[in-house]
């Protein structure tokens, strides 16, 4: 991460001290957020002196403002009494529409050389990104929430990455005034980073477990592939083939470990995790040809890690014995994490140690669960501070264009659908977060999901305006990031991690 104290323009901001008193924790949160994305730092101004954006009650409390965004005190009373209706689009952003909102005139008004927005935008960043409304989504037995009859699907709200729009109009709208341009968010000359990952369920196939799959996933179709498997004709473990077919495409990607061994009865009582063992050689040579390589290695938090911060914690260090080498990332299982709070388990993350996780997203639906395809630190709302590891949110999990494709594929094809998602993330410069499972790669068991994932990478490259590297090195290069323009800047320090 190059030093950015010489690159980083500074942004005169003034919070209206009423909201800046009682709210400050959250209302800072959503503004550190905002402009480190963005890549301004900033100024706390005082109240009556100059400043170049101002987030206020009234306009007329900041005259010499270039920018205004109207506040709005009773939404930061009582987030969670709104519900999503939709969301609207105006003067080229997008942003949420909750029920029951009433038009409240223009969006902007330029007055005297100046733009008021009329909408609380830090507000919505905020209600987005902390999951308000998830309460409220039923939920299956393991934890996935039903989004058939929400908004967020429904009007397909999951792939309009709200909060990242929001930021976007931001930076628009600061340059069109006059500001210099921010800090580029990625190295290279890049416009975005693609995150890959391989979760390892099953890499060594069990006779009696996968063929039952099969014929669960494909009825009559999957007799003969459940023979197939059972006969010992086809096997899982391709870590070598996947290594390679990312090698000629320049990306280096992540396989993410599940250290707790699971078991057959574990699985039948409502523990499905898997049943293999990392302390074994055939693991301990996977794991020296994985680091030779420069692939990352990741945790694969088990079904039940989020319950215990011990059992977390020995999972990670069984990981890094055997692995021979830190573990710095993070996916949980099943994505289970505390299905009351989420941030609960996010912050089990800090407390292990972790640079980084990437679970929070909706299993069955493509897209993004908290309207960021940024990354970014959570918020936690009881401690009322924000998070020390990283979230990348992931956009796409490769089931979710198979056995949940009738949700999901709002294209012709496939690699149509991918590459919406794709132009989404490089239009706001965010991060690409994939997630592939490490069994599908034999095309005769699981017809066109390695193809979709690797014509996918295809296209990126075509591209050229992406970012190819491990996950860790792109957690790093946003938290360094990060990290420098927050030096950079004062006030706006409420909540930041302890």
């Amino acid at each position: 991460m190059k030093d950015l104290s010489d690159a980083a323009p500074v942004l005169r901001i003034f919070i209206d001290p009423q909201l800046g008193r009682s709210h400050a924790p959250e209302v800072h949160w959503a503004w550190r957020w905002l402009l480190t994305t963005c890549g301004w730092a900033w100024q706390e101004a005082p109240p009556g002196a100059p400043c170049d954006v101002a987030w206020v009650c009234r306009a007329e409390d900041a005259p010499s403002a270039r920018l205004v965004i109207l506040a709005n005190p009773s939404a930061w009373l009582k987030p969670e009494a709104l519900h999503l209706g939709g969301a609207s689009q105006e003067n080229g952003m997008a942003f949420p529409r909750y029920a029951g909102e009433r038009a409240q005139g223009p969006l902007e008004e330029a007055a005297d050389g100046r733009l008021i927005c009329r909408r609380d935008v830090a507000f919505d960043v905020f209600w987005l990104a902390t999951g308000q409304e998830e309460r409220f989504y039923p939920r299956d037995r393991h934890g996935f929430h039903r989004l058939e009859d929400a908004a967020i699907f429904r009007e397909g709200v999951l792939l309009m990455a709200l909060a990242s729009q929001i930021a976007a109009w931001l930076e628009k709208t600061l340059i069109h005034l006059g500001f210099r341009p921010p800090v580029p968010r990625w190295p290279v000359g890049r416009k975005a980073a693609v995150a890959a990952g391989h979760d390892v369920d099953y890499p060594e196939v069990n006779r009696l477990l996968e063929p039952a799959r099969k014929l669960a996933r494909w009825g009559v179709e999957g007799l003969k592939p459940a023979f197939e498997v059972f006969s010992g004709q086809h096997h899982h473990w391709h870590f070598d083939d996947w290594v390679a077919m990312e090698q000629n495409l320049g990306l280096r990607s992540a396989f993410y470990f599940v250290p707790h061994r699971g078991s057959l009865l574990q699985y039948a009582v409502g523990t499905p995790d898997p049943f293999y063992d990392i302390s074994g050689e055939k693991f301990r040579q996977l794991f020296r040809f994985l680091r030779q390589v420069g692939v990352e290695i990741g945790l694969h938090a088990s079904y039940r890690a989020y319950q215990s911060l011990e059992l977390f914690r020995q999972e990670k260090q069984f990981l890094e014995e055997a692995s021979g080498g830190p573990v710095s990332g993070n996916r949980h299982h099943y994505w289970h994490l505390d299905p009351e709070l989420p941030e609960e388990t996010l912050w089990m993350h800090e407390q292990i140690g972790l640079e980084y996780d990437s679970s929070l997203v909706f299993d069955h639906f493509l897209g993004w669960r908290r309207g960021l395809l940024h990354p970014f630190f959570p918020f936690h709302p009881r401690l009322r501070r924000e998070l020390a590891t990283l979230q990348l949110p992931p956009a796409w999990m490769d089931d979710q264009l198979f056995q949940f494709r009738a949700y999901n594929q709002v294209r012709p094809t496939r690699l149509e659908t991918l590459k919406l998602l794709a132009e989404r993330v490089a239009c706001e410069g965010g991060c690409l977060t994939v997630d592939i499972h490490d069994y599908v790669y034999d095309d005769h068991l699981f017809p066109g999901w390695r193809q979709t994932y690797q014509d996918l990478l295809h296209y990126l490259q075509e591209r050229g305006d992406y970012w190819f590297v491990t996950p860790l090195e792109i957690a790093r290069h946003w938290a360094g990031r990060y990290r420098q323009i927050l030096d950079l800047s004062q006030g706006l320090k409420e909540g930041l991690a302890g």
